[in-house]
């Protein structure tokens, strides 16, 4: 049953029954006798829950996306699209949804499916989604894209540094770059949103407050980034095979990563001026995470305290960015799976430099964790709704 248009802002309902029935059948079609011990059972209505399609499903950001929409309490999956793999069954694909989902995947026709989805998220290479929008589409469903297609707003930088043209230029003056923790308010109207790459994400919310509040010289920002191999995606590549990553560090896009025009845009945003900066990504032997260090010269004479309530003051209401203590550093390790982005400050009295640092998880915060974010707050429910998951450690 499509959910009429007016409706898809208001909450949806959920109905509790008070006490759990002995062998109740559970979500996976098999009967669970451990829910006798529940005090609550929750009876989702399933007409009135936002309907997701996911385009690139079984990459590995499509392939997190449904393990987050799965554990949504307002949200299925109605169908799972991916070129690769059509009538296929999904956890054919991946495996740790056998008897979790057992959907076939379809193909990515996305004016073809437009209509069966309240939103679609397109997890996909560069150029796809822009390649197949249109006001037909917008009209009937909204639109997350997790690739590059929206997020640069001046079209001859987008073309330069992506080497593509870029084939619906007159949706992006209406996009919204989804950074929740930024342009909120602005999400929560948005039809096209322009999902943020996993670099500019942890690298903008390290900094954002210094730059914003012109703490440091721009001019000399140096951000040095470590990423898993997650990041380069699932496609087969002789650079990301295991004798390759294994036991190696190795700089890659140097002076050149396609994350750095989207990352000056951002703190150009919040400078009041244009922002040109040294970006340097690093590939290292681990499945998931991003590390970010960042360096700029102070032009205030300010302590870590100074610092320190500055970044509270942006992030303290913020649930998914955590300012730690004093002398601790972000690591990847502590945010693994989840949606959190952990940062920190040095002020290095020596060489006049606040040092800015920053993890999180590249495949939640810095791809399908960020795209439920959005949702949410496209659709009017709590921020944080599907999202709430503790990192995993070990």
């Amino acid at each position: 049953m499509t959910v009429q248009k007016g409706e898809k802002q208001k909450r949806m309902r959920l109905q509790y029954t008070q006490k759990a029935r002995m062998m109740k059948r559970c979500r996976n079609q098999r009967y669970c006798s451990r829910q006798a011990s529940c005090e609550i059972i929750k009876i989702r209505e399933t007409e009135n829950m936002i309907k997701a399609g996911i385009i690139g499903a079984t990459g590995y950001a499509g392939g997190e996306l449904v393990r987050l929409l799965m554990g949504h309490r307002e949200a299925e999956i109605v169908w799972y699209g991916s070129r690769s793999y059509i009538d296929k069954k999904y956890a054919d694909v991946y495996r740790n949804m056998f008897e979790i989902v057992e959907d076939v995947c379809r193909d990515d026709n996305l004016e073809k499916l437009a209509g069966e989805a309240d939103v679609i998220f397109t997890a996909t290479p560069q150029g796809f989604c822009a390649s197949l929008m249109s006001e037909e589409i917008l009209s009937q469903t909204k639109v997350i894209d997790l690739s590059a297609d929206y997020r640069i707003k001046d079209v001859a930088v987008y073309e330069k540094w992506y080497g593509m043209e870029h084939k619906s230029p007159q949706f992006i003056k209406e996009a919204v770059y989804g950074l929740c923790e930024i342009n909120r308010e602005q999400i929560r109207g948005a039809r096209l949103l322009a999902n943020p790459g996993c670099y500019p994400t942890c690298s903008t919310l390290s900094v954002y407050p210094a730059v914003k509040e012109g703490l440091i010289d721009t001019a000399t920002l140096i951000i040095d980034a470590k990423s898993g191999t997650s990041g380069a995606g699932r496609g087969a590549k002789v650079d990301n095979l295991f004798c390759e990553v294994n036991e190696n560090i190795k700089a890659y896009g140097v002076a050149n990563h396609r994350h750095t025009p989207e990352i000056e845009e951002q703190l150009g945003y919040a400078a009041g001026h244009p922002v040109t900066l040294n970006f340097t990504p690093h590939l290292v032997p681990m499945n998931r995470g991003i590390l970010i260090t960042a360096y700029a010269s102070l032009k205030k004479d300010v302590t870590y305290a100074d610092v320190k309530a500055l970044y509270q003051k942006y992030y303290e209401k913020e649930k998914f960015v955590r300012v730690l203590d004093e002398g601790v550093c972000p690591q990847t390790r502590w945010v693994e799976g989840s949606n959190y982005v952990d940062v920190n400050v040095v002020v290095d009295a020596r060489t006049n430099r606040l040092i800015m640092m920053g993890a999180m998880d590249n495949l939640v915060k810095g791809a399908a964790g960020q795209a439920v974010q959005n949702m949410n707050l496209m659709f009017g429910l709590p921020e944080s709704m599907g999202l709430e998951l503790a990192p995993v450690f070990p």
